[in-house]
């Protein structure tokens, strides 16, 4: 049975955020202007789920390298690593530099429980590693191509690990070619555990419910989404038996994609994407 490899930091595994940086994503979340920007919201998930992984990873004597992460944005900057300050211009970071070198701290006002009852606010220190940006296309094909890229070194230097984990998220079509078959390329490359597992993650510009993780493309509503789950692999035993712990039905055909996520699913797909398996 392959994902099965232990993570550790003689064997680390990573995952790689391929993040849609194009000039829709200063659109609001289903299509109301109250809620935040598409860019914004990702922006907020990402740094929240990098802080939960540092804690995930932190032992007595410090941050245990389990992971590495890659950030890789694409928009009209073009196709280039995403992290800032002392982490800009890197393909992959340890955990251990994410957890030390984040751009700032921002102060943020979290709503919590008095434990007599009610809800208290409580300001709270927010670390940032990723900031939400939004203009030009969405070169998406090359996204794809720079993740094979980095991945291939990846694999050879760290042939037994745990399978990397690439997310990709978007919220439109590609405007620099199909990006199918690099997507494809992706999916075929492997450790001796199994094969790198793709998810796509679409963002929503309406008020319509999320589809989470099918099973088919018949309940898709259009050829884009069609082609979003066809990219996206086919999910593992962990990663179903996550979603059937969450309530989701899942088959042997379920595949890591949600169509037109709202921000809850954006951070419930981030959580289970990114859950740790084998942490040792």
């Amino acid at each position: 049975m392959p994902y099965l490899a232990e993570i550790s930091r003689v064997n680390p595994s990573c995952f790689l955020f391929l993040i849609d940086q194009s000039g829709s994503m200063q659109d609001p979340f289903g299509g109301s202007l109250k809620a935040k920007s598409k860019a914004t919201g990702l922006a907020d998930a990402i740094n929240k789920l990098l802080q939960n992984l540092v804690i995930k990873c932190t032992k007595s004597e410090g941050i245990r390298d389990y992971y590495y992460v890659g950030v890789i944005g694409y928009g009209g900057t073009g196709v280039v690593p995403a992290f800032k300050g002392t982490l800009a211009g890197k393909e992959f970071v340890s955990i251990g530099d994410i957890g030390n070198y984040p751009i700032r701290l921002e102060e943020r006002v979290k709503k919590v429980d008095d434990e007599a009852g009610g809800i208290i606010e409580q300001t709270v220190k927010f670390p940032v590693w990723f900031d939400a940006i939004g203009a030009g296309g969405t070169p998406m094909f090359e996204a794809f191509q720079r993740a094979n890229s980095v991945l291939v070194n990846w694999l050879m230097q760290h042939p037994n690990c745990f399978p990397p984990i690439v997310i990709n998220i978007s919220d439109g079509e590609s405007t620099d070619g199909n990006p199918f078959q690099p997507a494809q390329d992706l999916m075929t490359l492997s450790s001796t555990d199994g094969e790198v597992l793709l998810f796509n993650l679409h963002l929503s510009s309406s008020n319509q419910s999320p589809i989470e993780y099918p099973d088919s493309e018949s309940s898709l509503p259009d050829e884009h989404a069609k082609a979003l789950f066809n990219m996206s692999s086919l999910l593992p035993e962990y990663v179903q038996k996550i979603l059937m712990q969450e309530g989701f039905y899942t088959s042997s055909n379920t595949r890591g994609f949600v169509f037109n996520a709202d921000l809850v699913s954006v951070i419930r797909f981030l959580d289970i994407g990114t859950r740790p398996a084998n942490l040792r």
